[in-house]
């Protein structure tokens, strides 16, 4: 009976040592301001593998804090300071909005996403975070595939194909009786354009007669002198 007791009354003090043990440390992390970023990972709607839980992780400010999803989706990360973090969800073949998580002193969450680009634009999304797939990884390009309209756009194909063309379609173009007319009306609409005008007739014979005058005149003095 004296070993029964001794042992349970052992028992009892191991028991209360850890109850204390684990009250003390919940007390020191809610003092020390230690808090827990939750959320939700929407598995994709084309989804092929039935493991993906296992191959996506949470990564908080690129690693620092790294955490797993349950077989549901959600995942928590313990033992989180304040301060802002930005949660990511890491998975191999899709991607996913990066959310940053912001945590005042009095313990009061906020979430918004992450924008690179414009970094002064806050779009607020809900907490705990419910994080959806954008897209799919695409790790290879598809080959191009050989097409006719490739071809025949093609700089040097259009280069050599609008000369003979040309060539072919313009004397037919010139037997034409309307394209003739068309022409004939052309040139002399031009010929009409390059006639002088009455005005510069006259300009030009009065100082051409008034050129040739001055001309002889110097030419006789020239030979008087001689």
């Amino acid at each position: 009976m004296k070993q029964i007791s001794y042992s349970t009354i052992l028992i009892i003090v191991y028991s209360f040592a850890y109850v204390s043990n684990a009250i003390n440390s919940v007390e020191e992390d809610i003092g020390s301001g230690r808090y827990v970023i939750e959320g939700r990972v929407i598995p994709p709607e084309e989804l092929e593998q039935r493991n993906w839980q296992t191959q996506t992780r949470i990564h908080v400010n690129g690693g620092e804090y790294i955490g797993f999803i349950k077989e549901d989706g959600s995942f928590a990360i313990h033992n989180v300071p304040t301060g802002s973090y930005v949660v990511e969800v890491v998975n191999p073949d899709y991607m996913y909005d990066p959310v940053r998580v912001e945590i005042n002193s009095k313990g009061k969450y906020r979430a918004r996403r992450v924008n690179y680009i414009q970094t002064s634009q806050v779009i607020q999304v809900p907490y705990p975070l419910r994080m959806k797939a954008l897209s799919r990884f695409r790790y290879f390009q598809i080959r191009e595939q050989w097409r006719l309209t490739d071809f025949l756009f093609n700089p040097m194909v259009i280069m050599m194909v609008l000369p003979l063309l040309l060539i072919m379609v313009l004397p037919k173009m010139m037997n034409d009786p309307e394209t003739k007319e068309d022409l004939k009306q052309i040139t002399n609409l031009a010929k009409m354009s390059e006639m002088p005008e009455m005005s510069e007739v006259f300009t030009n014979l009065f100082s051409g007669g008034a050129t040739t005058k001055a001309s002889t005149s110097k030419a006789k003095q020239i030979k008087k002198r001689q």
